[in-house]
């Protein structure tokens, strides 16, 4: 599996986005009712996901091929949960063929990785019969940025484009976008800003005042439009 990474990628994009506590609060709401009792997270990071999303009576595997990063994750989880939540470092390559998991997740992972269709594939192999495989991106081609080169995407996506992903195995269970009003956010930083990291006073503008807003306007527009996609496929 090749995965695109730049110097600037390892913590800083993790710690700047870190503190954004209202958008993670959003998704991981909409995510975490869809994750069953074995869970593999695959890219896990620094281990944030595994404190949003974690039920105490699921299984984890955190699988992050960054060494320091899944150290980083090891160290933190408290001794009570050690008999249920598995760190390992490395790709799905390093995952025994037989191993199975009830769900399956990417958080912003699957635009780093080159070969997305072949990953896809990879991952429903590894999911029970009913699992799922859920993936959250980034949204929109037009919306690539300097930031997306300097932290490793290779792509943005929309409905069209991540459907075609879409395994002999799988069936679309959900499809949708996440912050509408992030969309201009990141079409100003595309076309006018040109950043290639935001600010830590760009990132609080956005997650305290745009994300509520987002939350409203999402709903109302049955969340068709988004900067944000995200993707649940059932094995069938």
């Amino acid at each position: 599996m090749s995965i695109n990474k730049s110097a600037d990628y390892i913590g800083d994009e993790l710690t700047l986005f870190a503190n954004a506590t209202n958008w993670k609060h959003y998704w991981s709401n909409k995510l975490e009712p869809l994750l069953a009792d074995s869970v593999l997270e695959v890219g896990a990071g620094i281990g944030t996901n595994l404190s949003l999303l974690r039920r105490r009576d699921q299984t984890w595997t955190a699988l992050e091929p960054d060494a320091k990063q899944a150290q980083i994750i090891s160290e933190s989880i408290p001794e009570q949960d050690r008999d249920k939540v598995t760190v390992l470092s490395g790709t799905l390559a390093d995952i025994n063929d037989g191993e199975m998991f009830d769900s399956i997740i990417y958080i912003d992972v699957l635009e780093h990785i080159e070969n997305d269709k072949s990953e896809v594939e990879s991952a429903m192999s590894h999911l029970n019969t009913g699992g799922r495989l859920i993936i959250l991106s980034p949204a929109h081609q037009r919306l690539f940025s300097p930031f997306d080169k300097t932290v490793g995407h290779f792509r943005r996506y929309n409905k069209a484009t991540i459907s075609a992903l879409t395994a002999k195995s799988a069936s679309i269970e959900k499809l949708f976008y996440l912050d509408s009003i992030g969309c201009f956010a990141s079409l100003a930083n595309a076309t006018l800003l040109e950043a290639s990291m935001p600010t830590e006073k760009q990132i609080w503008i956005w997650d305290k005042l745009m994300v509520p807003i987002s939350k409203i306007i999402d709903k109302l527009c049955a969340h068709k439009i988004g900067k944000t996609i995200v993707m649940v496929w059932q094995k069938t």
